[in-house]
């Protein structure tokens, strides 16, 4: 919807702008439903505010005075079968001093923290670990199962150990380059250097509103019928059978489906774009009558006998009280298919069991939706701006990429990333 907005603004009314989409709306993983008589979103549901792309865009399109900001209130993280706070004073849950996981690790691992800018660390600048790699062995695994992998899953489902320093915690992976002598000193730099104020923003009354604004602006064809096969010279075959002739295509589609579609026109993307791991991801949002604790939600600990990776008190994050709670749950990691297989009814009542273990308290849903969101999550493992580089040397003249899987997997990365698609096709003279 991004590229389609920014692709009218470019070529004006002339045009005529296609869009392929099979789903019953559109917005991909933005999805707003109504729950007890309230907006949901049920995809993605906030985004970082500290980027400008989305401020920038809600006030483009007048908007702007729809931004939300979160109550201020804290989450947690369930770990060891209880509740603690989560830690303060991290980048991404990797601590810059002991007192940031006091009470979430264990005293070994306490003094491994203390102790560990006195140890040498190799570090070659450049170079791309793992999270889990790096983190695990300065500052042992229960930092990043208890404290690193919680804040990974919610993100990415997935966790430390498929996520890449340099693309996952970029800031983090730069000040090491500079000089940092040890991974405490490379968080708080980091720290320093972040700006204060809110973290996280939504849109009121969901993301519908930004998408809507997006369809009216663009004004696509729309078109609901998924491409099954493109032919040079920019010949798109649809599943009811039709072909669709462009001047120019941007796919703005999974890593997974990308490879699957341009085999034929770009194969040096299409073998980049298989090298991209991708997790599906559920998502169970109810609405209950019952008293929850004045904290945003929670996030799970690897290896917690819990279905759900983490639980969002999305009427206490946001402010938006009605005479029903409104919750989300989600389930899916990179390397299971809980959110494939399992049944609407098993999503449901894990939801359920989920709640009870964790906060005590047993709930009968006023309204429940389910939603599944397959391939929606790529991992940004090790060496992954190399693998993005390539798939983006790979398009030819009339081909453009968007997506979450190449700058970042959030609204905002999304954002900017349709934006360059449109600016590399104007740029290359073959949009109209």
């Amino acid at each position: 919807m991004a590229a389609a907005y920014r692709l009218r603004q470019a070529v004006g009314d002339q045009a005529t702008i296609t869009l392929l989409d099979p789903a019953d709306r559109l917005g991909g993983v933005l999805r707003t439903e109504t729950l007890a008589g309230q907006p949901m979103d049920v995809g993605a549901e906030a985004f970082v505010v500290r980027r400008p792309e989305v401020p920038a865009l809600l006030a483009e399109l007048g908007l702007a005075d729809r931004q939300l900001a979160t109550t201020g209130a804290r989450p947690l993280i369930y770990s060891g079968g209880r509740l603690h706070p989560l830690p303060e004073r991290t980048v991404a849950g990797i601590p810059s001093s002991p007192e940031s996981v006091a009470g979430l690790v264990d005293d070994a691992t306490v003094t491994r923290i203390e102790t560990e800018p006195r140890r040498p660390l190799s570090w070659q600048p450049g170079s791309d670990p793992s999270v889990a790699e790096l983190v695990g062995e300065r500052f042992g695994e229960q930092v990043v199962t208890r404290s690193v992998d919680p804040l990974l899953a919610g993100v990415y489902a997935g966790s430390a150990a498929t996520i890449g320093l340099r693309s996952g915690i970029p800031a983090v992976a730069a000040a090491l380059d500079r000089g940092a002598a040890s991974l405490t000193e490379a968080v708080r730099t980091t720290l320093a250097a972040a700006t204060d104020g809110p973290v996280f923003g939504a849109v009121d009354g969901g993301y519908w509103v930004l998408v809507d604004e997006l369809a009216r602006r663009s004004r696509p064809n729309w078109v609901r019928a998924a491409v099954k096969r493109i032919e040079p010279g920019w010949v798109l075959h649809d599943d009811t059978g039709a072909r669709w002739r462009a001047d120019a295509v941007i796919l703005a589609v999974p890593a997974p489906r990308l490879a699957e579609l341009v085999g034929n026109v770009a194969p040096r993307t299409a073998a980049a774009a298989q090298r991209i791991l991708s997790a599906s991801s559920a998502l169970v949002a109810l609405a209950v009558r019952a008293a929850f604790p004045e904290h945003s939600g929670v996030v799970v600990a690897t290896g917690e006998p819990l279905h759900a990776k983490a639980i969002t008190l999305s009427s206490r994050k946001w402010g938006r009280r009605g005479e029903s709670e409104l919750l989300r749950l989600s389930f899916g990691r990179c390397g299971d298919d809980l959110a494939e297989s399992a049944s609407d009814d098993e999503l449901v009542a894990w939801s359920r069991q989920d709640l009870e273990a964790v906060f005590g308290v047993a709930v009968e849903p006023v309204e429940v939706c389910v939603r599944r969101w397959i391939d929606a999550m790529p991992q940004y493992g090790p060496g992954h701006a190399d693998v993005v580089a390539e798939i983006r040397a790979g398009l030819p003249p009339g081909l453009a990429v968007a997506g979450s899987y190449l700058d970042g997997i959030g609204v905002p990365a999304c954002v900017a990333a349709a934006g360059r698609a449109v600016s590399e096709l104007l740029k290359a003279g073959v949009a109209p």
